[in-house]
């Protein structure tokens, strides 16, 4: 019973609230209406609500005056001193009402003693605070460039939160060649967005395409929102390989080893992929083949040396170079490589020597030439220049005649007696670096001529003979000798006649004329013949030839000249003996007696050389003869004329 008295003091209680909140509501109904535009800031006036509500300001705080807001929490608050509703947090109207037409806060005053309740709208404006979005930033079209024109490619709009004017959105494309955008008409709204290609395009030119596609919408100030459209233009084979020169020009030196590049080759194809994919290759009318000196990597285009490369067989290289995509079908490029092949001294020089004679008589002019000499090098510029040169310190030198001849000349006088054959080398030497040479033999062989008189073995012969010897007896043996070659050489002996006293010299003498062996033709008389000696003298050196005589000999002497030199007498009373000799120069002779002899000494020394001028014409023979007379006891030497 007593459960049931306290349960219906509850409910009576409840009941009784109900009556009062809604006795309020009528003695306190009235709506306020009031307006505020979203994202205002903290503080911002919306209404005068205690005014507007007819409440006292006085008695806001005493009634316990308080506001409650349906599900819009502290966004408007008032002020208990001066009953203002101002904004108190953040209002985003979207974030409220979405994309409603309206939007509204719902606000609920309760003031006590008594008890009222006031119904407070708040109308939230729409303001332009949110752009046309795009589903994405970036939109990729992939499009052939082959697609004709007018073709369509659509695209996806951009989307506003705002309401009304705010919300109409409007769309621009930005300037290009290429595309145009087809925006739908009132009637076509279901119709998206499309792009319209106006120009052909071409990969090659244009590979891909950056365009800004830009919503702007109705609001005050306008807001815009973007989206990029990635237009990549797909490939077709339709152009062929190109290189980077039509012509080529490289230097090569003749010996580069396998292996050794020659030149990178670089095409480009404006295709991409398997259309662009270049492969090399030599075409194959061209001579000589070049796949017998280079090889070309297909894939590189790097022609390396792969022989030989020799500058005397091939200066120049024409290779023609190929370059094929793998498009469907292929298309082709070519280009040519002119290799100069650079010359290195490889080659020695080549001699050809033509002789003239087979011998130069050693009495030949200067100048007289010899041989002529070609030289060759198949080498170019300075390593195929020659010089030529001769053996050193020899009686001949090399004159150039023109190019690459020479002629071998005689450059001072020939002795055979001295050098009877000269073994000359010609060296033929080339410019290059370094330098390479070859030579040649030339054997000059001299010729004889009769310049030189025989020479006896020793200048002075002493002989004693018994007196009353037997007739034809061998008193001595001369020896002379002649320096010239063949029958120049051959000596024949001979006495100069003359007298001696009152009988001539052949008397008591004779001499072998090819052996030199003297005779006695009859019994010698002491007492008869005198004793004729000659003693030496320290000859000059400029002086060619000394000798000293017996009484009792006679000799001739073979020289260079012919002619007769007398020389001047060397006493008072003395009669000089006679010295013939033959020069071209002036000589003289002279016969002077041996020291400390008397007057009358019948031994004398001669000799002679330059000096005096030169006396007489030449005689038929070539010989120098020098004659005394033997005298009889008590007779005066006198000399022969």
């Amino acid at each position: 019973m007593m459960l049931a008295s306290g349960s219906c003091a509850k409910e009576a209680r409840f009941l009784l609230l109900s009556l009062l909140l809604f006795a309020a509501w009528k003695a306190g109904r009235g709506q306020v209406h009031y307006s505020v535009p979203e994202e205002a800031k903290h503080g911002t006036f919306v209404g005068r609500v205690a005014q507007d509500l007819g409440l006292q300001l006085e008695e806001l705080v005493p009634r316990l005056f308080r506001m409650a807001s349906k599900g819009s929490g502290d966004l408007l608050e008032v002020n208990l001193q001066n009953g203002i509703l101002f904004v108190n947090s953040r209002i985003d109207r979207e974030e409220l009402c979405g994309r409603s037409l309206e939007c509204n806060i719902h606000l609920e005053v309760i003031v006590e003693r008594p008890l009222q309740v006031f119904h407070v709208e708040v109308e939230v404006k729409d303001i332009n605070d949110n752009p046309p979005v795009f589903p994405a930033t970036q939109k990729n079209l992939f499009i052939s460039e082959t697609r004709a024109l007018d073709s369509h490619f659509s695209l996806e709009g951009a989307s506003d939160a705002d309401i009304g004017a705010n919300a109409l959105l409007s769309y621009r494309l930005s300037p290009n060649e290429y595309f145009s955008l087809g925006i739908p008409t009132n009637d076509e709204q279901v119709k998206p967005l499309q792009l319209v290609l106006k120009k052909h395009l071409d990969r090659e030119i244009v590979s891909e395409l950056l365009l800004v596609l830009k919503a702007t919408d109705g609001g005050k100030p306008e807001l815009t929102g973007t989206v990029e459209l990635h237009i990549t233009v797909l490939d077709v084979n339709d152009n062929a390989p190109v290189f980077d020169k039509a012509i080529h020009r490289v230097k090569l030196l003749e010996n580069a080893r396998n292996g050794t590049l020659v030149i990178r080759l670089n095409a480009s194809d404006l295709d991409e992929g398997s259309n662009s994919h270049i492969l090399y290759s030599f075409t194959t009318d061209v001579s000589p083949d070049p796949e017998a000196s280079f090889h070309i990597d297909s894939a590189s285009g790097e022609i390396k040396v792969n022989g030989k490369i020799d500058f005397e067989e091939t200066k120049l290289w024409k290779l023609q170079i190929e370059a094929v995509d793998k498009g469907n079908p292929p298309m082709f490029g070519h280009c040519t490589i002119l290799i100069e092949v650079l010359d290195i001294n490889d080659n020695a020089p080549e001699l050809l020597v033509t002789s003239l004679t087979l011998s130069v008589p050693e009495d030949a002019p200067l100048g007289t030439v010899i041989a002529l000499i070609g030289v060759t090098d198949r080498d170019a510029d300075s390593n195929g220049q020659v010089t030529c040169s001769l053996t050193p310190h020899v009686p001949f030198k090399l004159v150039s005649t023109f190019k690459n001849y020479y002629s071998l000349v005689l450059d001072s006088a020939l002795d055979r007696e001295s050098v009877a054959n000269y073994e000359l080398v010609v060296t033929a030497r080339d410019g290059g670096s370094p330098s390479l040479s070859a030579t040649a033999s030339v054997s000059v062989e001299v010729a004889d001529v009769n310049d030189n008189a025989p020479a006896f073995a020793q200048p002075e012969y002493t002989v004693f003979v018994k007196e009353n010897n037997p007739p034809g007896c061998h008193i001595f043996t001369v020896s002379a000798r002649d320096a010239d070659a063949q029958e120049n050489a051959l000596v024949s002996y001979s006495l100069v006649e003359r007298r001696v006293g009152e009988r001539v010299l052949s008397s008591y003498v004779s001499v072998h004329a090819e052996s030199g062996k003297v005779y006695a033709l009859q019994p010698l008389d002491h007492e008869e013949l005198e004793l004729l000696q000659f003693q030496p003298r320290q000859p000059n050196p400029d002086w060619r030839y000394s000798a000293s005589l017996r009484a009792g000999m006679h000799s001739s002497v073979h020289l260079e000249e012919a002619g007769i030199l007398r020389a001047g007498p060397g006493g008072p009373d003395q009669q000089w003996p006679t010295v013939s000799s033959a020069t071209p120069e002036p000589e003289a002779g002279e016969v002077s007696p041996p020291v400390g002899a008397g007057v009358n000494s019948n031994s004398w020394t001669f000799k002679y050389g330059p000096g005096n001028p030169k006396q007489s014409g030449p005689e038929p023979k070539k010989q120098t003869q020098v004659s005394f007379l033997l005298r009889r006891k008590g007779e005066a030497s006198q000399p022969r004329q």
